[in-house]
């Protein structure tokens, strides 16, 4: 098991942080988030990734904002009144990193049980899913579990340097 299970509660329950992304729910573990905060001006950086925004200063930390619409090959929305950015720690082989996820809608927290998750689902070798951590089924929702150490290890960031 990875480092998350120290979000799990005696019932084996995982807490999660839920979001809404173009119609559909995600969820990442809550252990990871730092924060939440509305959408503000970012400064951007030449040569990013569309998908990197810009960076912004969060106490003191210079900290790149990724846009999971773009990240994911959704189509693009104005951010309105509900976007928000959701403040997360990553743990890869780099060390520790902060970032920003520009989602659409922050939903709840929940618990999620280890009987409500069940595993991504394999599309074959051509589609990659492996930030995907599994699926949950959460008040006759389906929620998607991103594992966000893999999505930023699988290249996230990649493009960008830890000078």
């Amino acid at each position: 098991m990875n480092a998350v299970t120290t979000s799990e509660t005696s019932s084996g329950a995982e807490q999660f942080l839920t979001f809404v992304l173009g119609g559909e729910e995600y969820g990442v573990t809550i252990l990871q988030v730092q924060g939440i905060q509305g959408w503000d001006r970012v400064t951007p950086i030449p040569n990013t990734p569309d998908y990197i925004l810009g960076v912004i200063n969060l106490r003191g930390a210079i900290v790149p904002i990724v846009d999971l619409r773009r990240r994911f090959g959704m189509p693009a929305a104005e951010f309105g009144p509900t976007t928000v950015v959701i403040v997360v720690k990553v743990v890869n082989e780099r060390g520790e990193r902060t970032l920003g996820l520009v989602v659409d809608a922050v939903s709840e927290v929940c618990s999620v049980s280890a009987e409500a998750r069940q595993p991504a689902p394999d599309f074959g070798s051509g589609i990659k899913t492996d930030f995907v951590k599994g699926l949950a089924t959460v008040d006759n929702r389906m929620v998607i579990l991103l594992d966000i150490d893999r999505m930023v290890s699988e290249g996230l960031l990649g493009s960008l340097s830890t000078h």
